[in-house]
């Protein structure tokens, strides 16, 4: 997967940006921070933030390389810890995008020998998220059916059935808690870092992205008709990228985005807006 590079004002500004070309949460992407504003006089930022993003990939990072522990001679006491200072430029990769081990009652067994158990495969992950869908479906009184289709490391779950509004919630926002407890009770669960996991509940994603084009080429024909610029309400990053696309090929507007998560939206604006 190729890496973005986006600025902003601030860090999450920059990462805001990345999302919107990546099309995907913040939980599903790898950031590194190459820059970050400085303070100067007078309580003045200079500079900018500068990040690279990337879809997290389907294979993780090998771990970090441990420090090797000091030498003593028996007796000699550890010397006193002190805080090193951070060598300016220095990237900043996430723990999980790291590799970095960390604990966890659910996750998979280490193997026989100490070291980690192998990753379980992606229809073994998929029955997992089923199994878990059909009972949260159940434990909501809702009757559901769960389809899985598995495409090399990338899992989709079709959830289908009666009452299954209260899981997908005002424009999917439980939706997208449900996809997250999913891939908790499933990836987590298992110990499975390399496959990508997506729920879609009675249809929800394609009548959303069907509609969203359609608003998106109805707000560009009142922004050509007035030449005004047209601010859209707060959207996540897989909608914002769903107008982008959608628009991209209207020569006669250009979108942008601004301001930071969970407030980020689109701006419409005429082609040749100077503000743009």
């Amino acid at each position: 997967m190729e890496w973005v590079e986006t600025t902003g004002r601030t860090v999450d500004e920059a990462k805001g940006s990345a999302l919107d070309q990546l099309g995907v949460g913040e939980d599903d992407a790898e950031f590194e921070i190459l820059d970050e504003p400085r303070s100067g006089l007078f309580g003045r930022v200079r500079g900018e933030a500068r990040v690279r993003a990337r879809v997290r990939p389907s294979h993780p990072r090998p771990k970090l390389e441990r420090r090797r522990r000091e030498e003593r001679k028996p007796g000699e006491k550890r010397p006193a810890a002190t805080r090193e200072e951070k060598p300016r430029g220095e990237r900043r990769v996430p723990a999980r995008a790291a590799g970095a081990a960390v604990h966890d009652p659910d996750a998979a067994p280490q193997g026989e020998h100490g070291g980690d158990a192998p990753e379980p495969g992606a229809d073994a992950v998929g029955e997992q998220a089923r199994q878990f869908l059909l009972g949260l479906a159940g434990a909501l009184g809702s009757s559901a059916e769960v389809a899985v289709k598995v495409e090399g490391d990338d899992i989709e779950l079709d959830v289908t059935g009666d009452d299954l509004g209260l899981l997908i919630g005002p424009r999917g926002s439980t939706l997208l808690a449900v996809q997250d407890l999913t891939r908790v009770a499933s990836q987590r669960r298992l110990g499975d870092h390399s496959t990508h996991l997506r729920v879609d509940i009675a249809g929800y994603r394609e009548r959303r992205r069907e509609a969203l084009g359609r608003f998106a080429a109805d707000v560009a024909r009142q922004v050509v008709e007035s030449g005004v610029a047209r601010a859209l309400e707060p959207m996540p990053s897989a909608d914002r990228k769903i107008v982008h696309d959608a628009l991209s090929d209207n020569e006669a507007v250009q979108t942008r985005s601004e301001g930071e998560d969970p407030y980020r939206r689109i701006v419409i604006s005429p082609a040749d807006d100077a503000e743009a």
